[in-house]
């Protein structure tokens, strides 16, 4: 089996040993859970529950609030508090329902199927979508969307992403090594979808054990093989991963279906499992807590709207006073300034650092040392790029292909002189994106 990869990318330390061996545990709250009607891209989903409500968890609390939208599901049985406006991980502010939990967990009756040939094409997407499944890797994109592209027959590749490149973040590897049957089975669910596509998962090579049971398990499957990529980040960022697999090549215009290609997480395939086999929609989420400043880094198996204080209580406690805490992962997670936020169907990770390494290196000149092209994986000049972006030189910054940029922070990264070089470029980007909408 050949190792797939990309050019450029860089190696950081990836600090998976603090949680990697640490079996998926099941977290059950105490408090109050909060459900942000925004926490997927699209349109805000529409409660249609209201202040004083019993709720049934797997009870639908907010409709979909268009095509591109998702409803969301209680993950506790409880009261309704109230509708108001919530903080979220990114620092925003959204009108969110909260369930009073308790602690009882009342279900309601799912209605699953024996086999697959039950369904049809559409009432598979169907199941999809009432289940509330969204790209569960960051994104949030709903994926009975991305699953209907307008030319079915001509997607080639079915990509499910389980490079987990980010460094700390050990979900997606627990749920390999731990539930690789359903995994396949969610596979095999969107493969029914297209009929000339074959289903790639795609692990990176510092994981031999989920790739050798997930290779055993594929093995009677004609139309799914394993793929084993190199370990490098951003290896599991969508465009190097159709790149490293299939060759081909999209740029900031274009879909993956335009090159043939779908691609999905790991816990986004196993949520089209559950929500089409068994009729479970998305409660819960699979949340690594991990960091030096951790007490007992784990993987929590958690219900969705737990408040982030729990998830550290739950791993110990915290190690003194962190200097950083960031939902996600190092490179491309988002620094938090409050703990009382909610855990969403696109939580991977609380981090908590004693140290704040970028904060205690001083920024110095650019030395012009091309370290930053070299682990750019998009092949920019990220130094001159952040230059133009501190003029706010738009037209120069699109000419230069700025809008190319995947955000991956490697520029930032590997850079000597400590520039914020993705920030500044993240920055730009929005702006002219800003300005796309407005005109």
């Amino acid at each position: 089996m050949g190792i797939l990869t990309f050019k450029g990318g860089v190696h950081p330390y990836d600090g998976k040993e603090l949680s990697k061996d640490k079996p998926i545990q099941p977290l059950n709250p105490k408090g109050d859970l909060v459900y942000p009607l925004s926490q997927h891209i699209g349109a805000p989903a529409k409660a249609v529950v209201q202040k004083g409500d019993h709720v049934l968890m797997g009870q639908m609390i907010a409709e979909a609030g268009g095509f591109v939208s998702a409803p969301i599901y209680a993950s506790v049985s409880g009261t309704v508090k109230g509708i108001e406006p919530h903080l979220t991980t990114v620092g925003s502010v959204v009108d969110a329902i909260v369930i009073e939990n308790d602690e009882k967990y009342e279900t309601v009756e799912f209605q699953g199927i024996s086999s697959l040939d039950e369904l049809s094409k559409e009432e598979i997407l169907k199941r999809i979508s009432l289940g509330g499944v969204v790209g569960m890797g960051g994104a949030g994109f709903p994926t009975h969307v991305k699953l209907a592209p307008k030319d079915p027959d001509k997607i080639d590749y079915i990509l499910v992403n389980g490079a987990e490149c980010e460094p700390y973040l050990t979900s997606d590897y627990r749920r390999m090594l731990e539930e690789p049957e359903k995994v396949v089975q969610g596979l095999k669910v969107i493969l029914k979808l297209f009929d000339h596509a074959k289903g790639c998962i795609c692990i990176e090579d510092n994981k031999p054990d989920c790739i050798a049971k997930i290779s055993k398990l594929a093995e009677q499957e004609p139309r799914i093989e394993v793929k084993a990529l190199k370990t490098k980040y951003p290896q599991g960022a969508e465009r190097m991963l159709i790149y490293a697999v299939t060759k081909r090549k999209i740029n900031s215009s274009m879909l993956p279906a335009d090159a043939g290609c779908i691609v999905d997480n790991i816990d986004t395939v196993v949520a089209i499992y559950k929500a089409v086999m068994q009729g479970m929609p998305l409660m819960h989420r699979i949340v690594t807590v991990t960091g030096d400043g951790i007490a007992d880094p784990q993987n929590f198996y958690v219900p969705i709207g737990t408040n982030y204080q729990e998830l550290i209580d739950a791993a110990g406690g915290l190690k003194g006073q962190p200097k950083k805490l960031i939902s996600g992962g190092p490179m491309m997670g988002f620094s938090m300034f409050d703990l009382n936020v909610p855990v969403t169907k696109t939580t991977s990770s609380l981090l908590c650092l004693q140290k704040d390494d970028v904060a205690e290196q001083p920024e110095t000149a650019c030395i012009n040392c091309g370290r930053c092209v070299s682990g750019c994986p998009e092949h920019l000049v990220p130094s001159r790029l952040a230059k133009i972006a501190e003029h706010h030189d738009y037209e120069r910054f699109e000419k230069m292909n700025g809008m190319e940029c995947c955000e991956c922070g490697c520029c930032s990264y590997v850079c000597p002189a400590k520039r914020p070089l993705a920030q500044s470029i993240k920055s730009m980007r929005k702006e002219i994106l800003a300005n796309r909408r407005k005109k």
